[in-house]
């Protein structure tokens, strides 16, 4: 069972296209639709309890976020929650980062009250590709 298990999280990680920073991994292209950014996924972060996984996710911005204003960032960090039968998620958490990769200061954080709620999952999104890897196990 070990060996079975071991074999099917090299296959996992084989997916990736490989760490970049502290253990970030970049989602496959397709779910990297928008051009603005580049979206990664922390597989160490990955906790299972029953069929209810959580894990954390990075947006990296090409460009600052936020205008003129003075809570500019650069990327963004996401703790999300998935129901892996019922194929739902939600976003616990989120912070801004003034710096690259998560790094730097903290510029903001909290999540709208709508993605707080459990919500189906749309294909091609950054959340399908996030299930995909959350739920595959």
């Amino acid at each position: 069972m070990c060996r079975l298990r071991c074999c099917l999280a090299i296959i996992f990680l084989m997916q990736w296209e490989g760490p970049v920073f502290a253990g970030w991994v970049a989602l496959e292209d397709q779910y990297q639709s928008h051009p603005l950014q580049t979206r990664y996924i922390d597989p160490t972060t990955l906790h299972r309890d029953g069929y209810v996984v959580t894990i954390s996710a990075l947006i990296e911005w090409k460009a600052m976020q936020g205008g003129r204003t003075p809570t500019r960032f650069y990327s963004t960090t996401l703790t999300k929650q998935f129901d892996c039968i019922y194929k739902l998620v939600r976003t616990v958490a989120a912070t801004d980062y003034y710096g690259h990769m998560g790094t730097g200061e903290v510029i903001g954080g909290g999540i709208p009250s709508n993605e707080s709620q459990w919500t189906a999952i749309p294909p091609d999104s950054l959340n399908k590709g996030l299930w995909g890897a959350a739920c595959s196990k």
